[in-house]
C-alpha cells in the first residue's frame, strides 16, 4: 500500500475549550482524523461571546496577550484577522487608598523598576515608598527552584508594593493570592531577576531596557477580536468541521480505558469510542477522574491542583448618564482596600466595536472573587449586582442605573499556581508519557493565558503526531510518489 493510502489514525479529544479546539485543529492539519468531545452545549470554555442589551460582549476573557503570538497567529489562520483589534482606551487606573491613581508605568507584573516614577504617583504612602528604596541596600534572597511572588517582593519591596501593586495585576490574570503564586511559573522573567541577585528594581529596569532595545515592547500588549474574543474557540470549530472534524456537543464522557492497540471512550449514554489515541483538556479534577485508572500517579497529582471561582458582571448604561467616567480601560482595586470588586474595565472604552455598537449605550464589567475570598460568590445575582454600582460609586461616583445587567459565574474557572506547581506539571506530564497514546493540555500545565493555553495544545498535538501511535495521520494525506 502506497503512503497516500495509509488510514488517518483516529484521535479523540475530551474538552470543547480553546485548548481543546486547538489541539483537534493542530491534529486534524497533522492528518489525524478528529472527533472533540464537549460535555455542555457550547464551545469555548472561558472564552464565551455574548451579549447586553443588543450589544456584542465577552462574558469571559476578553483579550489575548499580544507580545505572544500563539493566540494572534491561531486567529488569522482561522479567517478572524481582519476582526483582530487593539484595545482602543488609554492605560486603567488603579483606585488604593481612597483615591483612583494612574497605573504606574515602568513596572512588570506591579514590580517597579522606577522608584520615582512610583512615588510620584501617589499609590504608596511615603513609608512604603522608603521601604521600598531600601531594596538597594539588602542582601542577596535565596530564591531555590521556586519563590512566591509576594514573599519574595516583600523581602525586597516591602508588602505595600505586593498588596498595593502586585495583588491586583496577579489578581486580574490568576484570582490569586500574591504571596502564593510561584514566580518561576507566572513570571518566569522576575524569576530570573531574583536568581541573578542584586536590587529587585534595578533588575526589573534592565528587564525593561532589554526589551524597548529588542522591540519586543513595541506594538499593543494586547489584542481583542471585534465582536468578542469568544468569537476564537467558534472560528476553531468551523476550521475544524470544514478539514472534516466532528465535534459533539452534550457528549460527556465516564470512562477512558486502554485497549491494547488504542484507546475505548465510553461517553454518557453509554456509547463507545474507539480511537488510536486521546488529548484530554479538561480542568485538573475532570482530568483526574478519567485517568484514575490508566495513569492513577497522574490523576493523585491532578487531583491535588487548586482553583478560584469570579463572578463577572456586565452592565449597559445610558451613556448620557455616565459622564462622571473616566476616559480610561477601567481600574483595579487591590484586596486590602476593601471593596467587594476587584476590577472593572469600561468595555465602551475599552473596546471601540463595543461602543459602535449603540452609541446611547455604555457597557461595563466588574470582577468579583478571588482564591481563598470567595463568599461574594455566594451572593445572588441581584446583590452581585447591587455590590457592584455601590463600589463603582465609591471609585468613580457613578449613580446611574442600568439599563440592562447579567452575572456569569466562573465556577473553579481558575487553577491556581502555587510554589511548585512547575515540578508537579512535569511529573504529571511524566506520568503522561509514559502511556501510549495520551497526552493533556490546558490552562493548569502551561499558563491561564490564552497564547498559553493555544501553546500546550500544540505541544500535547505535536507530540501525539511525532509517535507511532499517530504517525500514520502524517503520512495519511501524503502525496504517492
Amino acid at each position: 500500500m502506497s503512503e497516500s493510502h495509509v488510514p488517518a489514525r483516529r484521535v479523540v479529544v475530551i474538552g470543547g475549550g480553546i485548548s481543546g479546539l486547538t489541539a483537534a485543529h493542530r491534529l486534524q492539519h497533522g492528518g489525524a482524523q478528529v472527533t472533540l468531545l464537549e460535555a455542555t452545549g457550547r464551545l469555548g470554555g472561558k472564552l464565551y461571546a455574548g451579549e447586553i442589551a443588543g450589544v456584542p460582549v465577552d462574558l469571559g476573557a476578553e483579550s489575548m496577550l499580544a507580545r505572544r503570538p500563539e493566540a494572534v497567529d491561531l486567529a488569522r489562520a482561522v479567517g478572524l484577522a481582519d476582526r483582530l483589534c487593539p484595545p482602543a482606551a488609554s492605560a486603567a487606573g488603579l483606585y488604593t487608598r481612597g483615591a483612583l491613581h494612574p497605573m504606574p508605568a515602568g513596572q512588570v507584573m506591579g514590580v517597579p523598576g522606577d522608584l520615582t516614577t512610583l512615588a510620584a504617583s501617589g499609590v504608596l504612602t511615603d513609608a512604603g515608598v522608603a521601604r521600598a528604596r531600601e531594596d538597594a541596600e539588602l542582601p542577596p534572597v535565596e530564591v531555590g527552584e521556586d519563590i512566591g511572588i509576594g514573599a519574595y517582593v516583600a523581602a525586597r519591596l516591602g508588602r505595600e508594593v505586593v498588596d498595593r501593586l502586585v495583588e491586583p495585576l496577579l489578581g486580574g490574570v490568576y484570582a490569586g493570592d500574591a504571596y502564593r503564586i510561584s514566580m518561576r511559573a507566572a513570571v518566569p522573567q522576575l524569576y530570573e531577576v531574583a536568581r541573578a541577585g542584586g536590587p529587585l528594581t534595578g533588575g526589573v529596569a534592565a528587564l525593561l531596557r532589554r526589551a524597548a532595545s529588542a522591540g519586543t515592547a513595541a506594538g499593543p500588549v494586547f489584542m481583542g477580536i471585534e465582536g468578542g474574543v469568544g468569537r476564537l474557540p467558534l472560528a476553531v470549530a468551523d476550521a475544524l468541521r470544514a478539514a472534516g472534524g466532528q465535534v459533539r456537543l452534550h457528549t460527556p464522557v465516564r470512562e477512558l480505558t486502554r485497549t491494547g492497540a488504542g484507546w475505548r471512550v465510553v461517553t454518557g449514554d453509554g456509547a463507545a469510542l474507539t480511537a488510536d489515541a486521546v488529548v484530554l483538556a479538561l480542568p485538573a479534577a475532570a482530568a483526574a477522574r478519567l485517568l484514575a485508572a490508566e495513569a492513577p500517579a497522574a490523576a493523585t497529582e491532578l487531583a491535588t491542583v487548586e482553583y478560584a471561582s469570579m463572578a463577572l458582571v456586565t452592565m449597559a448604561f445610558r451613556r448620557s448618564e455616565v459622564s462622571e467616567l473616566p476616559a480610561s480601560r477601567g481600574f483595579l482595586v487591590p484586596s486590602v482596600d476593601g471593596l467587594t470588586i476587584k476590577a472593572s474595565t469600561f468595555s465602551s472604552n475599552k473596546w471601540g466595536w463595543v461602543g459602535d455598537a449603540d452609541p446611547e449605550l455604555f457597557v461595563l464589567r466588574t470582577s468579583v472573587g478571588r482564591y481563598g475570598d470567595e463568599a461574594d460568590l455566594e451572593r445572588t445575582d441581584a446583590e452581585l449586582v447591587a455590590a457592584s454600582l455601590t463600589d463603582l460609586g465609591t471609585v468613580a461616583g457613578l449613580r446611574a442605573r442600568p439599563v440592562a445587567s447579567r452575572v456569569e459565574r466562573w465556577d473553579g474557572g481558575l487553577p491556581q499556581y502555587p510554589v511548585g506547581h512547575l515540578a508537579r506539571v512535569a511529573r504529571i506530564r511524566e506520568h503522561v508519557a509514559g502511556v501510549p497514546g495520551l497526552a493533556v493540555c490546558g490552562a493548569v500545565y502551561d499558563g491561564v493565558g490564552i497564547p498559553a493555553c493555544v501553546a500546550s495544545a500544540h505541544a500535547a498535538a505535536d507530540a501525539l503526531l511525532a509517535t507511532a501511535t499517530v504517525a500514520g495521520a502524517a503520512t495519511a494525506t501524503a502525496p504517492a510518489g
